[in-house]
Parts: C-alpha cells; structure tokens; sequence
C-alpha cells in the first residue's frame, strides 16, 4: 500500500536509492495481486478478436518527463544514463524532471526529493532504481502514463526473478500505467537522423545490441523513427509496438528481433492490424531448433514442435521470418522504400554469362519468377547486345554496351518489358570505368520508373565512388552485398505484396457464438480422458466429419450380424479408452470376407486384449475403404497459441516423412488450401502413376470442420487425430478411417 505521508515516500526512496549506490541492477521482491482484464469481443472460444493499438505518442514523444534516481556524480552509472536522457528530453521539446532524495539539482537542473513533489503531472518516468516495485504505485497515485524499468534481476535469472516479474505485472496492471521493460535499456533515447526523408524503419528488439545492425542503417541514408527494446515484457510487449508502428504513417516497415512472445493471440492482433494496413513486418525469431516440451500421445502432436507453430503463425498472418541480422537489416530497408511492384517477373541483368546464370539459378530455386523475354524484346535488345550473347533472361550484355551509350538503353528496354517487376544487377567487382557508368545508368533509370532496381555490389573493398556515392546516395536503388539477402529481400517484398492485395482478416470471420454440433459434442467429452475410437468418431459426426459404416458390438455372433449390415469386406478392430496405437499391438484385422473370419477375428482380438491388459469397450466392425490419398489431421494445444490444426500425409507416411503444415485457428478456407500446397506430398492429391485426382475440396472442408471444433471445445480438446483420413478420388468426399481424442 502507498505510503500515507510525504515523509515516508522520502524515506523508502532514499534507502532504494541508496542501497543499490545509485546502480539499476538487482530487483527487490515484493507482493501485489492480479487485476481484472478487459472487456474485449470474443470469439466463440472466449479469445479476443481484436485489440486496440496502445497510445504510445506520449512514450516517445512526452511533454515532460521524470528520471527517477538522476545523479550528476562523476563515476556513477546513473550519470551517464541521466546525461543521455536530459539530451534526449531536449531533442523531443520535453520538460525533464530529475528526482533524488539527497539532490538540490542534477546538471543544473531542480531536483525534486520524490514523485510526490514533481511539479507537473508527468508522460514518463524513467527508473534508475534496483526495485522498481514500490515507485509504480507512486506514480499510480501521481497518474503518471508510462514508465520504464531498466532493472535486472526478473525473469531472466530464473524462478525467484520469474515470481518478483509477475507482481511487478500485477502492480502495472492495477497502477493504469504502461510500463516498458524491466531489464530494458536507453535504445528508445537513442539520436535518430532528422535529415532524411522517405518511409522509416521503426524498430522492436528484445536485446537491444541485437538492433545495431538496423540502427546504423542510418548512416546509408535509410531512415529510422523509433526503437522499442521491449526487454522482459512485465507490461508492454512487441505486440504493443508492432500494433502502434502499424498506425503510423511515417513507418514503411517493422523490423524485429524477437526472443520469446509474451503472448501468441496478442501477437496474431499485431500482425493482423499490420496486414490491414500492408505494413511489412520483418522478423528474426531466435529458437529455430527449440522442440516442443511435451511428446503427444497422437501423431498429430509429434508433428508440432513450438518453433513450427510459431513459424506457421507468422507466415499465416504475413510477417515475414528471416535467419540474420544483415537479412533483417536489408529486408527491412527495401520493403520500407519500395513502390508496390507493377509485376512479379525478375530480370537478371548482368556484363558476365557465368555471374548472370549463377544468380539465375539460386534466385529461381528461392521461388522467384524469371520469365523469358518474349522474341520481339530479344530482338530489341539484340540491337546493342551481339546475337551471340544470350538476352533471354538472365541477360548477358558481355560487358561493352554499358560503357557507352548503350547501356542505358538496354536498362530502359527491359524496364518497358511489362511482365518485368524487377531488375536486379549483379556487379561482382569494380571494373572502373565500366562500372562507375553501369551504376549511374542503374540510378538514373531508376529515377524514372516505377519498377524495382536492384544492385549487389560483390567487392569486399566497399570504399569504391561507384558504390560509397553513387549507389548508396540513391533512394530509388536497393543495393546488397550478397546475392543470398537480395533473393531473400526480394522475394519477401513480392510475397509481402500478393499476401496483402489478397488479404481478409480471419477475425472478422471467426465464429462469435457455438453451433449445434458444439452442444452435441459437449455431451461426449469426458473429461481427463482419452476417447476410444468408437467414441471419438462420434464426436467427429457431431461435426459432420464422415466417417465409414460401423458398429460396436460385443459378441462373435454381434460381430458376424454387424458385418452383413456393413457389407463385406470389413475391418474389425479393439476399441477402447487407453488405445493409441492398435496396429502395434495386433488388434486391427483387415479385409475379412466372411463369417468364420469374423468369428476367427473377434476371439484373436478380444485375446490380445486380455493379455495386452487392454481395456475395451467392444470391437468395431468397420466399412472397408481401400482407394483414396490417406492423410492426418489433427488439433493440438500450443502453450502460446492455444488449439493449432495441423494437416499432413497420413498413414504410415506420417511417421517416415513428418510431412505437415500448421495453422492457428482462426484461418478461412484460402489458408486451408494453403495449407495443402506446403506440403512436400501435394502431388499425391493431384493424382499420380495413373491415379485419380483426390477430392481436395472435401478434405478442406474436414480441415474447417476441425478447426470449427478446435475454436469451440477450446482447451477441452487437448488432442485430436484423425488418421487416416482417407481422401477419395475428386466428387466422391473424405472418410476419417480412425481417430484419437484426448479431452482435458
């Protein structure tokens, strides 16, 4: 509770100030209960739909702002920090307010001995205190709008800082305050260049050195408007900032550095707002190799380590993950100042045959589209370019033309091509004077289309006129060093692109109240259990998931009966709670034809059973479906993200290939079909050695039938597996052949 007297707060604050010698590094644990959230529109599983973009004008851009612990002392870590700030405040036109205990003034300035004497109401607080805990609830009573934390101590060095962080959330939440940080740092007061124009990169890092790489590429002329180092996200996270960047017209892209998410659903919002609005969001996430903390029991679960659900969310709302830095840092550059493309045709456009098929190969091999030029451009071209040189695509000028006049003639022929978007120029080294005049012909062309030029200067030198002047002073030329982040840069801008002009939120379409099926299958979840075939089956027609003709019987006799009701041949198989996996254990008998193989079957399998210890609740006489493509799929629950579905090759292919795709719920039926298309295995679908083409359109279905129940059982479902789900030739539908359903 607050202190009840101006003289306590003085108190408490100097003992924190000076316990910690004025050094932010170690937090105080201390207590504070959780607050009420709000009220949002949810979907039929209790998720929000949607989030409103924090009001950070105020966070970068205060009126007046309070450093909490400032000290002028030579030698004190705060000195430097309070010196950075008081700077920063002049930079913005902010009122800076220094508060210290035992401090007359900082720098000159009136030091106030707590928050209580802050002469004004304040935008932001700054902490250079070790325990930020108790001055949160001072600047609730002092209705401060943010704060920022730079203390260490939290979550990041285990249980004891994990518990000290979450009642440090608590307190923020209860406060009205916004907090950044804690463990944050001064990369949100960094100086940022005002003499350039053009689109921005605003910038989100969770370690604040792992932004450098973007930051300085101011000093080629790219401009950069904000950095949100997020830290430890006690409060505000890169969700907040992605979702805030997105608004702001000055932005041209986001680039992140992204070491765990707070919070998935938050940032599937982010990422939506940002595709609304054709924001490019660019994204390292480090964790590639990390694997799911819990083996399922289903094969659908084994498919879905937390790194291929993460990675699966960002492609489904269209940030765009890359693996480094320098790809972050160039990424980011050209989809902050790129027009939108007039086409997805790529031209290489090179002075060497071997540079231009070099290029050409590792560009189409990443999915870039390099169409043939049509004969009419070839003989254009053929104009300055010898016959003998190939101009087909890559085009291979052979060196000459581009010191004379020539060379900005073939530019603007290929530019004029209209199945051309792209023209990418690979200039492996100087050649002076060639290449001076190649990069200017680059530039000026350049200032006269509206199509995309794209130039890598190959030579490990970097201090040529060519490149430090001409091409690197030009705003309308991309230039990269390496062919490997040009192809990547390039295609994320293509592919940013299309995804965008295609774009519709699936939360507007996500389902806000239960459907009939929902009450009927609510009646067969059993709680903490794993259902048995028999009964997970049923709970897949409660969602008009087809399954085969059956019955549960308990009898040789009911089992002959059963088989004449279904029609021969039949599958007779154990079904029970505790079964998985029957086929390992022997309890799956195929194509049985008659009544003594029945027979024969039903006591074989009611065997294993009693001396697997296997409880049943019967035998299942199946249909026998024989002809389709078999595939998997399935629901599992991803501790960020909740119920994800997955879609892959089924059968025993499940386990050789793991060939899957993930989605997390909601998605519509051109994220399903996407979903098929990223699979190694499509061809199967499309029918191959002779067989038919598979019914896709129903096997979409059954995926928007699976994520229907996944939104609507929610965490009821721990798992879901159907398989296989056997797909059967085109207009003759799907048949979930088995099926696992674990309920929590």
């Amino acid at each position: 509770m607050l202190g009840s007297t101006h003289g306590t707060l003085t108190t408490d604050f100097r003992a924190r100030v000076e316990a910690c010698g004025e050094t932010p590094r170690t937090a105080v644990h201390s207590t504070a209960a959780p607050s009420a959230e709000d009220t949002v529109a949810l979907d039929v599983s209790g998720r929000p739909l949607h989030a409103d973009a924090p009001d950070l004008d105020r966070f970068f851009r205060p009126e007046s702002v309070a450093v909490i612990g400032a000290s002028d002392a030579e030698g004190r870590p705060n000195t430097g920090i309070t010196r950075q700030l008081i700077a920063w405040a002049d930079r913005v036109g902010a009122r800076l307010h220094p508060v210290h205990p035992t401090r007359a003034t900082v720098f000159g300035l009136a030091c106030h001995a707590s928050v209580a004497d802050l002469p004004e109401q304040v935008d932001l607080a700054v902490l250079l205190v070790a325990d930020p805990l108790p001055v949160i609830e001072e600047l609730a009573e002092a209705k401060v709008k943010f704060a920022v934390a730079f203390a260490s101590g939290f979550a990041e060095t285990g249980d004891a800082g994990a518990l000290a962080q979450t009642r440090l959330a608590a307190a923020v939440q209860r406060s009205g305050l916004r907090l950044l940080g804690p463990n944050t740092n001064l990369n949100a007061f960094e100086r940022f260049r005002d003499d350039l124009d053009g689109p921005a990169i605003a910038l989100i890092t969770q370690s604040g050195h792992q932004g450098r790489p973007v930051y300085t590429l101011q000093e080629l002329g790219i401009r950069l408007s904000h950095w949100a180092p997020t830290g430890n996200e006690a409060d505000l996270e890169t969700s907040d900032f992605i979702s805030y960047f997105a608004e702001q017209p000055e932005v041209g892209a986001i680039a992140c550095y992204v070491e765990g998410l707070k919070d998935g659903r938050s940032f599937l919002l982010a990422a939506d707002r940002a595709a609304r609005n054709g924001v490019p969001v660019v994204a390292v996430k480090v964790g590639r190799t990390e694997t799911g903390a819990r083996m399922a029991a289903s094969h659908t679960g084994k498919l879905t380590g937390a790194d291929t659900v993460v990675d699966a969310a960002m492609r489904q709302f269209g940030v765009i993950r890359v693996d480094g830095l320098d790809e972050l840092q160039d990424t980011a550059a050209l989809l902050a100042r790129a027009r939108r493309p007039k086409a997805d045709g790529v031209v290489v456009y090179s002075i060497s045959g071997g540079t231009g098929a070099h290029f050409s190969d590792l560009a189409t091999e990443a999915g870039l589209s390099l169409p043939t030029l049509s004969r009419a451009k070839q003989d254009e071209l053929h104009q300055w370019i010898p016959e003998y040189l190939g101009v087909s695509n890559p085009v291979d000028n052979g060196g000459h033309p581009v010191g004379d006049w020539r060379g900005r003639k073939i530019i603007d022929a290929i530019l004029a091509d209209p199945s051309v978007g792209v023209l990418i120029c690979p200039i492996t080294g100087p050649f002076p004077p060639m290449s001076d005049k190649l990069a200017q012909d680059l530039v000026d062309a350049a200032e006269q289309t509206d199509k995309l030029i794209c130039v890598i200067w190959g030579s490990p030198v970097g201090t040529e006129e060519a490149y430090r002047t001409t091409l690197l002073g030009s705003s309308r030329v991309a230039t990269f060093r390496t062919f490997g982040n040009c192809i990547t840069a390039v295609r994320a801008y293509l592919g940013h692109h299309r995804f965008t002009a295609a774009y519709r939120s699936p939360f507007d379409e996500a389902p806000r109240t239960p459907s009939p099926s929902f009450r009927k299958a609510q009646a067969l979840m059993r709680p903490g259990q794993q259902l048995s075939e028999h009964a997970a089956k049923q709970l897949l027609r409660a969602y008009g998931i087809r399954v085969p003709r059956e019955q549960l019987v308990t009898s040789a006799a009911a089992a002959v009966r059963a088989a004449g009701l279904v029609g021969y041949p039949v599958v007779m198989k154990a079904s029970g709670p505790q079964l998985a996996h029957k086929t390992e254990l022997g309890l799956v008998k195929i194509g049985l034809t008659s009544a003594s193989q029945i027979r024969d079957a039903y006591r074989e399998l009611t065997d294993i059973a009693r001396y697997e210890n296997v409880p049943l609740d019967g035998i299942l006489v199946c249909q026998m479906i024989e002809r389709g493509v078999e595939m998997v799929v399935g629901v599992t629950q991803d501790d960020l993200f909740g119920p994800t579905v997955t879609v892959g090759l089924g059968g025993v292919l499940v386990e050789v290939l793991h060939d899957a795709a993930v989605r997390v719920p909601p998605f519509g039926e051109d994220q399903a079909r996407r979903m098929l298309t990223e699979l190694r295995g499509h061809a199967l679908l499309e029918g191959v050695r002779g067989a038919p083409p598979a019914d896709v359109d129903a096997l979409v279905e059954v995926i928007l039938r699976v994520q229907r129940m996944a939104l609507e059982l929610g965490d009821d479902l721990s798992e879901l597996d159907i398989n296989p789900l056997m797909v059967l030739p085109r207009g003759q539908g799907a048949v979930a052949l088995d099926a696992l359903a674990i309920c929590r």
